[in-house]
């Protein structure tokens, strides 16, 4: 558990001349919201400075949290496997999260994902802002209702409008689309097959935006 600090602004810590380093050594530190106490550590996002396209999710898991790194967890590596499907070559992409520390509650030994609220939400996502910035990706991916909102707005709904290219202030292109966790949730294994083959329909079109660029 991390100690205590006082609490900053996150728009008082990120640099003045910012790079993808020092966004992630600034955000190290960050005691914007509370979720830090209680976290192991602040997993940033990863990928090419310049990569082409930006999957944003809700935020890290436990696998995650424990790494330090995003998306190295169940969802993570079916994401790998459903872009590989969909021919989008993984080194391009940055992977991030709209929440930058897990957020959990205890269940006996384990610690159960607990979906961050709109005021961490908000807390976090000048960082997300800064990392936007800085990658300027060409088409901007939100998985799951928590980041496609913070990206795109309260009214949003992914059951509405996932797998829809859509304007956007943060790319040319952006898309939003389940976050692949909600397939390892799936009640029965017909379903997730489904549901799998339906996400990698919605990367595809990702690929035909890239195979464009």
């Amino acid at each position: 558990m991390a100690d205590i600090k006082e609490p900053e602004t996150t728009a008082a810590q990120i640099p003045d001349d910012p790079t993808l380093d020092r966004l992630r050594e600034a955000a190290a530190e960050c005691t914007a919201c509370p979720l830090y106490r209680n976290a192991t550590q602040t997993v940033f996002g990863e990928g090419p400075e310049r990569a082409t396209v930006m999957f944003v999710g809700e935020q890290p898991g436990d696998t995650e949290d424990l790494a330090g790194h995003p998306f190295v967890g169940g969802a993570g590596k079916l994401l790998d496997r459903c872009l590989e499907a969909a021919e989008i070559d993984r080194s391009r992409c940055y992977v991030t999260n709209a929440v930058k520390h897990f957020k959990w509650i205890p269940r006996g030994t384990r610690r159960i994902h607990s979906k961050p609220g709109s005021m961490e939400i908000a807390a976090c996502f000048p960082w997300l802002e800064a990392e936007i910035a800085e990658v300027k990706p060409r088409i901007i991916v939100a998985l799951g209702a928590t980041a496609a909102q913070a990206l795109f707005g309260k009214a949003f709904r992914v059951t509405r409008d996932r797998g829809r290219l859509i304007q956007s202030r943060w790319a040319p292109y952006a898309l939003a689309t389940v976050h692949p966790s909600s397939l390892l949730r799936a009640p029965d294994e017909e379903t997730r097959h489904r549901e799998t083959i339906r996400f990698i329909e919605d990367l595809k079109k990702i690929a035909k935006v890239l195979g464009s660029s």
